[in-house]
């Protein structure tokens, strides 16, 4: 019974949103070269996100699953914090770090002439930094879980740790990768709050889906249900192709 309630909790909105969307209306919408650009944009900053967040953050769970210590306890409590941190608290703290007058933008605008906020890098920035911490715990736990026999056997074969992380634990944890990164791509592809206050609402340019949603809640509900549903079609479809993907990795280990 629980478990039912539970299922039926979770399902019940996405169905609505469903039956609800004005699917007459999806077409003219597509073709609307705002909600166009907002996909767009939407799409390749969640994608960058997430390969940003695989390039750095696979390393920091490696590390982390294999320290201990108070210093491991402290740095692993400060990476998870982003996950229960407030979206718009993110994003002035983003804008305190790496702002015109943050602690390193502002030294990087003057030297470098580079700004981060309210610029499409920012949205990457700040969908980075909300999500990375969703891979890097989903892949710590693999690693830890990992047993240290294969990289001991092709370390007493020649191989240097970087050879036996990339050649031997990579592939055997192959699956757990890409669900991390997945998990990241769909945080950083509904990101909102942070990206609003770090990068702005710039159409064209910063204006990414969820806030066109939120914007269009004001003004045309029925606009607001139908881009949703955009969204959720484009998350469920990526979500079922890298499934197969995920089985099919598990199924040849």
């Amino acid at each position: 019974m629980p478990a039912t309630v539970a299922a039926i909790f979770l399902i019940l909105p996405l169905l609505a949103l469903v039956i609800r969307a004005p699917w007459r209306a999806l077409p003219s919408l597509l073709g609307d070269p705002l909600v166009g650009e907002a996909l767009r944009l939407s799409l390749l900053c969640a994608t960058t996100a997430a390969g940003l967040s695989a390039l750095f953050g696979i390393p920091l769970a490696w590390l982390l699953a294999r320290s201990n210590g108070s210093v491991a306890t402290v740095i692993r409590a400060l990476v998870t914090i982003p996950l229960v941190l407030p979206p718009v608290v993110g994003g002035v703290a983003l804008l305190s770090a790496f702002g015109r007058r943050g602690l390193l933008g502002r030294p990087v605008d003057e030297l470098f002439g580079i700004a981060l906020p309210f610029t499409p890098l920012g949205v990457i920035v700040a969908e980075t930094f909300v999500a990375m911490p969703f891979l890097v715990l989903t892949v710590e736990g693999a690693f830890r879980t990992l047993d240290d026999g294969y990289a001991e056997a092709a370390a007493t074969l020649g191989a240097g740790p970087w050879f036996a992380f990339r050649r031997v634990v990579v592939p055997l944890l192959a699956p757990a990768l890409m669900a991390g990164t997945v998990l990241a791509w769909a945080r950083a592809l509904g990101e909102f709050g942070a990206t609003i206050t770090f990068a702005g609402n710039s159409p064209g340019r910063t204006q990414t889906m969820p806030i066109g949603v939120y914007l269009a809640m004001e003004r045309d509900p029925d606009a607001a249900v139908a881009l949703s549903l955009i969204l959720l079609l484009v998350s469920i479809v990526v979500l079922v192709a890298l499934r197969g993907r995920w089985l099919t990795g598990l199924g040849g280990r």
